[in-house]
């Protein structure tokens, strides 16, 4: 078994996100900045070395010699969490755990996987799970004059005010895993920064050739579509169910398939949208 603590870790950040402490080790200070790129919205430096979380980041190398490393690697404490020859999915393996160890453990936030965008006063929430096409319904939103909050997480507080987590988009092409980077700023749109109140629940989902075709639902059925994206439910229910309650009895709430993303971010906007931007 690999013995990390007997490794020459070079360099480290600490941090803080949600309330929840980070550490980050390497074995070579340039990946350090890809890292930077991929954590959670809003982090911020720490001085507390203690921490809730240590990610051990191996570079590897590519010379030959038995002795080196020659796969990149991340552990999360000891567990392995991937190993690759290229450092792209090392990064991303980084990506996908930290969000989900801070949507799950963050005690302040309820993170709910949905697209989220500003419209007037209100917010509209994409509750979806990924390959649900929530980032190109976003994408198409901002382009219709939406305020993006985030492609990711609906971020809620414990009065169900949804905090902006704007980082960049992740699309999808055709037949592609994973998604390409692409900051708001390249579609013409701009992010949120300040709390909103939910005003539309809106669980779509991509089927090719659908026109969008929205039902209403009950809050009770709002609440459990919610519920099934929720990253902290069987963690912290008891925190989760208030919130989510109240987001719902509040908001108008709608589910069914769409076709075209332009269309239904058209569709959305001038029919389920209360007020002008």
């Amino acid at each position: 078994m690999l013995k990390l603590d007997r490794l020459d870790w070079v360099d480290g950040i600490a941090i803080n996100t949600f309330g929840l402490h980070v550490g980050i080790r390497v074995t070579d200070s340039l990946i350090l900045g890809m890292i930077k790129e991929i954590l959670p919205f809003g982090w911020e430096f720490s001085t507390n070395l203690e921490v809730d979380y240590l990610y051990s980041v191996i570079v590897g190398s590519d010379k030959s010699h038995a002795q080196i490393q020659r796969k990149h690697a991340v552990y999360s404490d000891i567990l392995l969490l991937e190993a690759n020859r290229d450092v792209v999915p090392v990064v991303d393996a980084i990506k996908r755990d930290i969000h989900l160890f801070v949507g799950e453990m963050s005690q302040g936030r309820v993170f709910i996987h949905s697209g989220v965008v500003g419209w007037g006063e209100e917010a509209i929430l994409l509750p979806g799970l990924t390959f649900t096409g929530k980032s190109t319904l976003v994408a198409e939103l901002v382009r219709a004059g939406a305020i993006y909050y985030s492609d990711e997480y609906a971020v809620l507080d414990g009065n169900g005010l949804v905090y902006p987590f704007a980082r960049p988009l992740s699309i999808r092409d055709d037949g592609c895993f994973s998604g390409r980077s692409v900051r708001i700023e390249e579609i013409g749109g701009v992010s949120g920064t300040r709390p909103l109140p939910v005003g539309i629940i809106i669980g779509t989902f991509y089927e090719a050739g659908s026109p969008c075709s929205l039902t209403r639902l009950s809050p009770g059925e709002a609440v459990l579509s919610l519920l099934s994206n929720s990253l902290s439910a069987r963690r912290q229910p008891e925190t989760v169910l208030p919130v989510l309650k109240r987001v719902a009895e509040r908001a108008a709430c709608f589910s069914g398939p769409r076709g075209d993303a332009s269309e239904a971010a058209e569709q959305i906007l001038t029919r389920f949208g209360r007020a002008d931007p």
